[in-house]
């Protein structure tokens, strides 16, 4: 498989498989033909939000609605420096009807509790009804409380997953901050797929960071359900490097599978040992959010297939699902990937509702990992839509090497963010960056043209990212 150039890419970078600047908010020739159209859009995180976005730059006309149950969305990247310190609770914190409202997209907080995919309409809490032409969900994930033994949402009050932001967040950070001297942090990580970030051995990676300086002498142990992961060598790398003698990752292969967890005294039971934790992380393994139970859209495996032509559900026609609850194999679950997933649909949603066949997809994932409070990793990956499978399938990769600029990449992880944030909820982050930072962002990340928004595809080819 051909790598990526790093240099083309992060030349390209955010704007254009992720579409975060290459949205053209004049688009002729498809607004009066729409103009009566009715999206509904569920979900407002980033990929729920970024759709509803795409759709209104690509269609100012379109009737959108943006259906969110928080007036408050918690972002999780980010939270795992929240965890280590490096930043504050409210950084997390997002204002969902800010930016989309003035786009025109109608914001409306509520719990959607039905959807009825035959008529086309949703129901929410409150008993009111809305129609809808094409319906875009985009309900994120949820815990496999039923997964291991021993450990549920009840045990989850004391020993954190902190894997969905806020009190679980700071819930970890205090245990963190309170371990006692010399003392142990255990971290379990589920098998693939689950919703990442924050990541396992980025969080590891910054607890990792913040002991060095506070308790030298405590250590971190990670026990994987998997026997390689993302990132893998620059991780053990920098764990090597900068934390010797401190992380520790124990794959699945030598310790086996979690047998059971024994919550009271704070011990993972697998099937050949017992470790004890001073301070311990439990991250279950995951599925489709709840919301997709209402209309049957999950399979077997608890997340959504669908059709990454349009990613259109192949359960139920007319509804489309995106981000972390669908089956975009090998997409990873990431916030990057959601966005490009997201402008992706709302292309394919436009063109059916005009009645054309969808353009197939040119999709990107770029993740980012810091390893301390300014040294970042990242992993990139294209995608291709495959008609024959009716499936993506990965055209190109690359991931950071040990001997890359880890500190630039720290700068592009940085500024990256920054850029999501505002691009996404149409509001700039708590995070601080230099003056002038911003626009070298936007000029580094440069957005496609609308040609390329509309139809990626076209715009992008294979050959652009082999280097």
């Amino acid at each position: 498989m051909p790598g990526i150039s790093r240099r083309h890419f992060l030349s390209l970078g955010l704007g254009c498989g992720g579409l975060l600047l290459g949205a053209c908010k004049d688009t002729p020739g498809k607004a009066s033909d729409l103009s009566k159209a009715r999206v509904i859009v569920a979900g407002g995180g980033f990929a729920g939000m970024n759709a509803a976005r795409a759709l209104k730059r690509i269609s100012p006309e379109l009737q959108v609605t943006l259906i969110e149950r928080d007036p408050i969305y918690m972002c999780c990247p980010g939270s795992n420096r929240v965890i280590a310190g490096m930043a504050s609770i409210d950084s997390l914190a997002h204002d969902i009807g800010t930016g989309p409202e003035k786009m025109g997209i109608q914001v409306m907080i509520g719990t959607i509790t039905g959807i009825n995919g035959d008529r086309k309409h949703i129901t929410l809490a409150d008993g009111s009804s809305l129609p809808f032409d094409r319906l875009i969900m985009a309900p994120g994930m949820d815990l496999r409380w039923d997964a291991i033994e021993g450990y549920d949402e009840a045990a989850s009050t004391l020993i954190p997953h902190a894997w969905k932001a806020g009190e679980q967040t700071l819930l970890l950070r205090r245990q963190i901050r309170s371990l006692r001297r010399g003392g142990t942090v255990v971290i379990t990580v589920p098998d693939n797929p689950y919703r990442c970030p924050p990541g396992p051995y980025e969080r590891a990676s910054l607890m990792a960071h913040y002991l060095k300086t506070h308790n030298p002498r405590a250590k971190i142990l990670i026990l994987d359900a998997k026997t390689r992961f993302s990132k893998q060598r620059a991780f053990s790398h920098a764990w090597k490097t900068l934390y010797p003698g401190m992380v520790e990752w124990v794959s699945s292969e030598h310790e086996g599978q979690i047998d059971h967890i024994d919550t009271r005294h704070r011990v993972v039971n697998t099937e050949f040992n017992k470790h004890p934790a001073d301070v311990l992380n439990v991250i279950p393994p995951q599925r489709a959010g709840k919301l997709v139970t209402l209309a049957d859209l999950q399979d077997e495996t608890g997340w959504c297939p669908v059709d990454p032509l349009s990613f259109e559900s192949t359960k139920i026609p007319g509804i489309h699902i995106i981000g972390d609850a669908c089956i975009a194999t090998p997409m990873p679950k990431s916030a990057f990937s959601a966005q490009s997933q997201a402008r992706a649909c709302a292309s394919a949603v436009v063109e059916l509702l005009s009645g054309e066949v969808p353009t197939p997809p040119r999709l990107i994932n770029h993740c980012f990992s810091f390893v301390d409070a300014e040294r970042a990793i990242s992993v990139t990956g294209v995608y291709g839509y495959q008609p024959s499978t009716r499936a993506l399938e990965m055209l190109s990769s690359g991931e950071t090497a040990p001997d890359d600029d880890w500190a630039q990449e720290g700068i592009y992880a940085t500024d990256g963010y920054e850029l999501m944030i505002q691009e996404t909820f149409g509001q700039e982050s708590s995070s601080h960056i230099g003056p002038g930072a911003k626009e070298k962002t936007r000029q580094r990340f440069a957005g496609p043209s609308r040609e390329s928004y509309l139809h990626p595809a076209k715009a992008w080819s294979s050959n652009s990212w082999t280097g």
